[in-house]
């Protein structure tokens, strides 16, 4: 399909909140956390891994996610990111019930960055509940980027990459993330994410020039909301996710809160510190 003739349209299903991927990322974050069961209300973005959607093999583009031109637009540009989004939270989710999803894209912009041509695509996603209530409102930011030139010699895997639980807690508002293969390995298949660039080294960084494999950005925005609930935080209304930098796995990674009057503010630091600027943002609005 060429770009001209693409056109956006809506996408409606229903679907099931399933508990079993549920039951995936309370183990993986291994907080301590209770694991919401059927009937308990899904924690901030936990919404990306209960409905998990798995494309059909035949239709993923190399990259490993479903080739463009059907739901989103034919971008030819290989990179892909998870720039960020807003979501409202207007009625609790249970796990285990039934939602009805409706999807669309509602924008596509053609830009040109400091690293080249660029597009963003922002995707609308609505979730009813099992009464038909509106219960979540999403818009999703996307961004397709130039790739950048293959790396002759990529950077060895960091040492600080052993399976354990990622986050660990050093002040009072303040946690360690640590990553590794298995971690990233685990999130993709519990979220159905095909995105090569989180568990296939040598496409990493052998094709779209990374200096090793790309931690998620969903992961790092669960990790932050997960901050709040850890510090019994009262529920979001609103949540505002961003990501500015790429984390890459096995990176030291630092997860900051600070309350401010509506809310609080979630800050993940990479390997520059604070001096350098955060990598990803939560901002939430509680009640």
């Amino acid at each position: 399909m060429t770009a001209s003739a693409w056109q956006p349209h809506l996408e409606t299903s229903t679907e099931l909140l399933d508990p079993a991927p549920v039951a995936a990322l309370a183990a993986l974050l291994d907080d301590g956390l209770p694991t919401p069961g059927p009937g308990d209300p899904l924690p901030p973005l936990w919404h990306w891994v209960a409905l998990p959607r798995w494309a059909a093999s035949g239709v993923l583009g190399v990259d490993g996610h479903p080739r463009r031109g059907s739901f989103l637009p034919p971008v030819d540009l290989p990179r892909r990111m998870f720039a960020g989004g807003e979501i409202r939270f207007h009625a609790p989710l249970l796990v285990g019930s039934t939602v009805r999803r409706e999807a669309e894209v509602i924008s596509v912009s053609e830009k040109k960055g400091r690293s080249g041509a660029l597009v963003v695509v922002d995707v609308q996603i609505r979730l009813f509940d099992d009464t038909g209530e509106l219960a979540v409102e999403e818009t999703q930011n996307l961004i397709y980027r130039e790739a950048a030139p293959a790396l002759e010699r990529p950077a060895a895997l960091p040492e600080n990459t052993v399976p354990g639980p990622p986050m660990h807690r050093t002040a009072d508002n303040a946690w360690e993330l640590r990553t590794d293969p298995s971690l990233l390995a685990r999130f993709s298949a519990a979220t159905a994410n095909t995105h090569r660039i989180h568990y296939d080294w040598p496409y990493a960084t052998g094709v779209e020039g990374y200096p090793g494999l790309v931690v998620h950005g969903p992961l790092q925005a669960i990790a932050l909301a997960e901050v709040h609930r850890l510090m019994g935080g009262s529920p979001a209304r609103e949540l505002r996710h961003r990501g500015r930098a790429p984390l890459f796995c096995g990176q030291p990674a630092r997860l900051l809160a600070t309350e401010v009057p509506d809310g609080v503010a979630l800050e993940l630091f990479g390997p520059g510190g604070e001096s350098a600027g955060p990598n990803a943002t939560v901002d939430l609005i509680t009640d």
